[in-house]
């Protein structure tokens, strides 16, 4: 019994021995040669894994930072520039800085501007509630506020507000990761330029119903009459489907158009407050062109005759 035990023992070793270096050697000859660059890359990253770059975590984005034969087309938005310039450093390339981007909700349905005509009690998960119908207001196009924005923000910058049933977006917590974008089953929420001085204007709306029928269902609709269109001095704003867009990359912030809006459906972010003129002190102009003009008196030179 113990001798059969013994040799039981023995012949497990061996075999472990064996197989080990048939593995060893397998290993050896299939083994991957991994560019050490990757980790250097992946230990500048921000660790979030969010995945706004593309890729499925920082480490599949410093394995393609690699390989690539340039970073254009590559941006980590969490880490941003300065993230990127430390990428470059390491690989030894260079990189074009990008301007900072933020989320923006293009919908402002709110509860007062867009009365509900429904109710909803499902799931509360906008992509199920817009799989069943087109929403509990008249607007089809508009927010569903169930939220799915904020859930799938990694970094708590989206949030619902309980008054609006609108998500809003913290400018100083938005990464520009993108995950907000792909949740939202509307397309409402759209990543561009934060702007000089974080100023940005942009068409809170996606109503493509022609006028009347999109400001039926919701007061602050586009209703694509294109005054906008027309007052901009830069070509920055196009209409098509009954509904405006401003091109970040064209718009100069002359804040024309968000005077001519009669729905105010453009949003003007950051700007300071316009002053407003005294209505009280008329200016110097003003006050010369309602003085009377007066005729020149007549002057009359006499000489004092001598004594």
């Amino acid at each position: 019994m113990t001798n059969t035990l013994l040799f039981t023992v023995l012949t497990l070793t061996l075999l472990g021995l064996v197989l080990a270096v048939i593995l060893f050697f397998v290993a050896r000859r299939f083994r991957v040669e991994e560019d050490p660059r990757i980790d250097e890359v992946e230990s500048v990253m921000p660790g979030a894994n969010c995945g706004g770059c593309g890729f499925a975590g920082c480490r599949a984005f410093a394995e393609n930072a690699v390989k690539a034969p340039s970073l254009d087309g590559i941006f980590c938005p969490v880490g941003g520039n300065a993230v990127m310039k430390k990428v470059a450093m390491k690989l030894g390339v260079e990189v074009v800085e990008k301007a900072p981007m933020v989320a923006v909700v293009r919908c402002n349905g709110s509860c007062e501007n867009r009365p509900r005509t429904s109710v909803y009690d499902g799931t509360a998960s906008c992509k199920v509630k817009n799989a069943l119908y087109s929403g509990d207001t008249g607007c089809r196009y508009g927010c569903l506020g169930c939220g799915d924005c904020e859930k799938a923000c990694p970094f708590g910058a989206i949030r619902i507000n309980p008054e609006t049933l609108l998500p809003e977006v913290d400018e100083e917590l938005c990464t520009a990761c993108g995950n907000c974008v792909k949740a939202c089953p509307k397309g409402i929420i759209e990543l561009r330029n934060k702007g000089p001085k974080n100023r940005r204007m942009f068409v809170s709306c996606m109503n493509k119903d022609k006028g009347g029928v999109a400001r039926k269902a919701c007061s602050a609709a586009c209703i694509g009459c294109r005054k906008c269109e027309k007052v901009c001095p830069f070509g920055a704003i196009t209409v098509e489907d009954n509904l405006s867009y401003i091109d970040f990359t064209k718009c100069k912030l002359c804040r024309k158009c968000f005077d001519e809006c009669p729905t105010q459906a453009i949003h003007a972010v950051n700007f300071p407050p316009r002053p407003v003129k005294s209505a009280s002190a008329p200016s110097a102009e003003a006050v010369a062109a309602k003085e009377p003009v007066l005729p020149k008196a007549e002057t009359t030179v006499t000489e004092k005759k001598e004594e």
